[in-house]
């Protein structure tokens, strides 16, 4: 059994994308090339490694293992090309970042722009998923960095408060609900809403609470960032719901007022996670990444006060 470098990439693009096509432009190689070198693979196991289907494949239980023992082999390697960087120019390194969508439209772009220009030699593959899903990807070594919010499930990854991240309501100046102090999303779930496209990690959040609550929102239109949201409302199209910070960028410009949330999963932090040392560089990038960190996070001190956070749940993210 010889499995290259290359055939490895491979496979672990392939489980991650569901697709063989998909897999093989990730991995910059043609379909043909892809199926026969999987192919190739499952010859010199002696068993299947994909369910093919007409909508892509799934990993037999051989090929879990597979792309398990792939991350952990392509994760050394990433680690040892950065270790040997430091002695050398030649070396180039990859660092994932999951993030959610205030991390994706908000505050990771300087962070990178500073980081990628001080480090012409690594690049950064960013990616906007679901807090729930950053969490697994993590633990499942899918990943290298994590910016999430802190109401996901933490445990077992190595943790920092990133940004304050609250949410709020926004509506356009004069509204009757802009002389309300704050109020929850049940009160207002039936005013028309302005979102983000389909698949925005934001609005699969806002929808998951609007379930808790029993409600259902009705959207007038989806927009691809919050500035488009936030004009759409001060034009007295409907309301929305978005990170303060962009609210508060947008506010004047925009024609929208802020109102406070009060329901508890509004008022969160932003956090950044790993689960392992990382590359030198990779580490690099968190250094740059917590500069302008809170120095403490106020819901994990009144955490901290009742003894709700556990040591095992929130670590501090290991030296490279």
């Amino acid at each position: 059994m010889r499995f290259d470098l290359t055939d490895l990439r491979l496979f672990l693009n392939v489980h991650e994308t569901g697709s063989i096509t998909a897999g093989a432009q990730r991995t910059h190689m043609t379909l043909a090339s892809a199926s026969e070198r999987i192919r190739g693979m499952e010859g010199a196991l002696g068993v299947a490694l994909l369910v093919r289907a007409h909508r892509g494949v799934e990993p037999t239980p051989a090929g879990r293992t597979l792309a398990h023992h792939a991350r952990v082999v392509l994760a050394q390697i990433d680690r040892m090309r950065g270790e040997l960087d430091h002695y050398g120019h030649g070396l180039k390194g990859h660092v994932r970042v999951l993030c959610n969508t205030t991390a994706f439209s908000e505050y990771l772009p300087p962070v990178l722009a500073d980081f990628l220009r001080d480090h012409p030699n690594v690049s950064v593959d960013l990616e906007e998923r679901t807090s729930l899903e950053i969490a697994d990807a993590l633990r499942a070594g899918a990943c290298d960095i994590g910016v999430l919010a802190d109401s996901a499930d933490l445990h077992g990854l190595y943790t920092r408060t990133f940004r304050h991240d609250p949410l709020t309501l926004v509506v356009p100046r004069g509204h009757a609900l802009a002389r309300r102090q704050s109020l929850k999303l049940e009160e207002v779930a039936d005013e028309d809403f302005i979102g983000l496209v389909e698949g925005s990690a934001l609005q699969a959040h806002l929808a998951h609470h609007a379930r808790r609550a029993g409600k259902a929102l009705s959207y007038r239109v989806r927009l691809r960032d919050f500035d488009a949201v936030c004009r759409m409302v001060g034009q007295g199209v409907g309301v929305a719901i978005v990170p303060r910070v962009a609210a508060v960028r947008l506010g004047r410009s925009a024609g929208v007022q802020r109102v406070a949330l009060s329901d508890e999963w509004a008022t969160r932090d932003l956090v950044l996670c790993v689960r392992d040392a990382l590359p030198a560089y990779a580490a690099e990038l968190v250094d740059y990444a917590l500069r302008d960190a809170p120095l403490t996070s106020p819901r994990a001190d009144a955490a901290c006060a009742d003894g709700r956070v556990q040591t095992t749940t929130r670590k501090r993210p290991p030296p490279g």
